[in-house]
């Protein structure tokens, strides 16, 4: 780290570990950015841009890696919601603080083959083997219920119809149904890579155009970027550490148990969405109707 000594433009000069999923933004020409929230672990920048994506977390160590995410060996600078930034050319600036990234981490690293009738054989958040694991934020809402068997049968107009009914549900920066989403939709496309499941992969195709073709006007600024960013199939490195279990590459329990540990409800929200991906692809293996057929079931 090096400081400038600049007597009006002091400037601290740090570097930092981007997610790739914020290279285009970061590689793009410089645009205007103000700061949305502000925590002690991380700070969230919306950036004046159609690329997604278009919100930027800057966190400490301490702070969830999400996939949108720049990860600073510093302290983070102190700013408050409203402050302006500038984002591209390689670089952040906010205050004195000017971030550059100098390593790169994959947002949604592949899993390794599986046979579909090896994967594990169900997820159910709602039901934690720890009873102080927090249960999902939409436990029993009839819009999950529809998704979940939607998603079983591959029923392309149920998913829709349960995706438009969760989009922006529940309170908080990431809405329950949100988070639902974003872990049904990662667990779909990797899942269904990794077992060779070729319907689910469709399946997660169209459930990703569904929720990213208004998710700017739906939900909030974070949640719609972490949408966007599920629906290439990147997460934060405990929902990926779960489908590694769930392909028998890991124990289970614990990694369900680190996932729910993240904020109030979104984890068990994220565990509920893979869940229901879970057994989407295990049902889907197992159904031999064509994918040609899958939309008028």
């Amino acid at each position: 780290m090096t400081v400038s000594t600049h007597p009006r433009r002091a400037r601290t000069h740090v570097t930092g570990a981007a997610s790739a999923a914020v290279r285009p933004v970061l590689e793009s020409p410089r645009r205007r950015a103000r700061v949305l929230a502000a925590f002690p672990a991380g700070i969230y920048l919306e950036v004046r841009t159609d690329l997604e994506p278009s919100v930027i977390a800057i966190i400490t160590g301490e702070a969830t890696r999400l996939p949108n995410s720049v990860l600073l060996a510093a302290d983070l600078p102190h700013v408050t919601v409203g402050d302006d930034a500038s984002v591209g050319e390689g670089t952040i600036e906010l205050g004195r603080l000017s971030l550059r990234a100098r390593r790169w981490w994959d947002p949604a690293p592949p899993l390794a083959p599986v046979d579909p009738v090896r994967l594990a054989v169900s997820l159910d958040p709602a039901r934690p083997a720890d009873p102080a694991r927090p249960a999902p934020g939409l436990a029993g809402h009839q819009a999950i219920e529809l998704l979940a068997e939607s998603c079983a049968r591959g029923w392309l107009l149920g998913v829709v119809t349960a995706a438009e009914q969760l989009m922006g549900l529940g309170p908080g920066l990431t809405p329950s149904g949100d988070d639902v989403l974003a872990g049904l939709l990662v667990t779909l496309r990797h899942l269904g890579r990794s077992a060779g499941v070729e319907r689910a992969v469709r399946l997660a195709d169209w459930l990703a155009a569904t929720v990213t073709y208004d998710a700017g006007t739906r939900t909030t600024p974070l949640s719609a970027t972490l949408l966007h960013c599920a629906a290439r199939g990147e997460s934060c490195p405990e929902v990926t550490g779960v489908l590694r279990a769930l392909t028998g590459r890991g124990a289970l329990e614990p990694a369900v148990s680190r996932l729910c540990r993240l904020g109030h409800t979104s984890g068990a929200d994220l565990a509920q969405g893979v869940g229901i991906g879970l057994a989407a692809v295990r049902a889907l293996a197992a159904d031999p109707v064509p994918p040609a057929l899958a939309g008028a079931r």
